[in-house]
């Protein structure tokens, strides 16, 4: 009899440790309801008691929280229509607060976050979504980290993931980057023309001061040609042998006694 009764009351022991064991992982608090009422003691990592039918064990994660903000439509302050998307990381720093303060602190959070990322499109021109986005993502972090820290939030960071330009735009954006490519390609090209004349306006005068060293350049010239393996080969020819030749000629065609081109004739006396 008596063995029965102790065996039954350690069937009571063990359903009542049973019900009442709770474990509770490395990565979250425990927080205890007694009555409904909070106990400020929060439950470590492991097996933790509760009282079962008085006390209600709620856990809090305290991983860094990765959320997803749905892209938001708007118009830049240039007028451009947008759509942005981000995410923000974010973790519990009191446990309390998250849970007593907000109803639903992930859904608060990105609510917060939405109504944040709208205010930036509208506060921010077009140039800043695409090339400044650092600044814009420290402002879209202290936009929500404001109210967040109030509910035991703290954020971590916040990143602009895509900006989706309107078609029409990104044509635009197209012929801008393609007319800017070529403008600098024109300007390219002149200061190297420029440079080149320059060259060679110095090296013009300094083969008219050395006639012989334009006949090399001649000769290196036509080594060059010849090094092509063309069938066809131009040579230019001297100017100088041009000018002696028409001298022979024309001293050759003109009679004994008569001036050279260019000399006075004499007058007879009338």
């Amino acid at each position: 009899m008596v063995l029965d009764v102790v065996l039954v009351l350690l069937g009571i022991a063990v359903l009542g440790f049973a019900a009442g064991a709770r474990v509770v992982k490395q990565y979250e608090q425990g927080l205890v309801f007694r009555f409904g009422r909070v106990r400020q003691a929060l439950r470590g990592p492991g097996l933790t008691l509760v009282v079962p039918g008085v006390d209600r064990l709620k856990k809090v994660n305290l991983q860094i929280v990765t959320l997803p903000i749905p892209a938001q439509d708007g118009i830049t302050r240039d007028n451009v229509t947008v759509r942005v998307d981000a995410v923000v990381y974010f973790k519990v720093t009191d446990p309390v607060r998250a849970v007593v303060t907000v109803e639903d602190y992930r859904f608060a959070v990105l609510q917060v976050a939405q109504t944040s990322l709208r205010s930036i499109i509208g506060k921010s021109e077009l140039d800043d979504l695409l090339s400044n986005r650092e600044r814009l993502n420290q402002g879209l972090e202290l936009m929500i980290d404001n109210p967040a820290l109030s509910w035991g939030i703290e954020i971590d960071r916040v990143e602009i993931k895509d900006v989706a330009l309107p078609e029409s735009m990104k044509r635009s954006m197209s012929r801008q980057a393609e007319a800017e490519r070529e403008r600098r390609a024109r300007i390219i090209t002149a200061d190297g023309e420029l440079q080149a004349s320059k060259k060679l306006s110095e090296a013009a005068a300094q083969m008219a001061e050395t006639p012989a060293a334009l006949q090399l350049r001649l000769l290196q010239t036509i080594v060059e040609v010849a090094a092509e393996k063309n069938s066809t080969l131009v040579l230019p020819f001297p100017v100088e042998l041009l000018r002696f030749l028409e001298r022979s000629s024309e001293q050759l065609s003109r009679p004994a006694g008569a001036p050279e081109r260019g000399e006075p004739t004499e007058q007879l006396p009338g």
